[in-house]
């Protein structure tokens, strides 16, 4: 706005304004329009910046929306928003008070990174076939362990078994729940996927139990 203000002064008394020449006359008002254009590129830019911000209140409706896990039975994640994926499986692991399996032929550091926010006194298994480019690697496994001295992961073979991904709270107990999950933990907010908590608990105990009576899965 002051450099407009400057340039149109100078433009409405170029008869009055004693400058070295008319070369030096111009040379002015084309500074003057730069530095106009350079405020109103920053200023765009910042107004970009604010607008693709997490504020707080962002933050806020994302955590209410995941701690009612009442009304909340289905989590929607958009293409682009790992942010949101990664809350919504913390969320849900957080919920397990005593035991939890996850279903995934695909896992990698970042499923391990996930289990983490489970309580430390929960037990955790791992049914999965291990697939895809980048498996989860044995030392990689080794080094969760130690950065998370006392958690209890165990690694079990689906033996292409399993087609879909799912989560299991409590297997077996009252509080028992199930989320079945459109896609991998670890690419959860690349693709448009859905975690949906099941109403009908009772018919995957024994799916969950047969999965769990075979051979462990080993690591390379």
């Amino acid at each position: 706005m002051l450099f407009k203000e400057m340039k149109d002064y100078l433009t409405d008394n170029s008869s009055t304004v004693s400058l070295p020449g008319e070369h030096g006359y111009t040379a002015l008002l084309e500074q003057v329009a730069s530095h106009e254009n350079e405020i109103r590129s920053i200023e765009e830019s910042m107004t970009e910046i604010k607008d693709n911000m997490v504020t707080h209140t962002d933050l806020h409706d994302f955590m209410k929306l995941f701690d009612d896990a009442k009304s909340q039975e289905e989590i929607l994640v958009l293409d682009g928003q790992p942010f949101k994926a990664d809350l919504a499986y913390q969320k849900i692991y957080r919920r397990a008070k005593r035991k939890m399996i996850v279903i995934d032929d695909y896992i990698n550091t970042k499923t391990l990174q996930h289990l983490a926010h489970a309580k430390s006194a929960v037990k955790v298994t791992i049914i999965s076939d291990n697939k895809g480019g980048k498996p989860l690697r044995f030392r990689e496994y080794q080094d969760f362990l130690t950065e998370y001295p006392g958690r209890v992961v165990t690694l079990t073979r689906s033996m292409n078994k399993a087609h879909d991904r799912y989560i299991i709270l409590d297997h077996n107990t009252k509080d028992m729940k199930v989320y079945h999950c459109g896609a991998s933990s670890k690419d959860a907010g690349r693709r448009i996927t859905t975690i949906t908590q099941l109403k009908d608990v009772d018919g995957y105990k024994e799916m969950v139990k047969d999965l769990l009576a075979n051979p462990p899965l080993v690591l390379k």
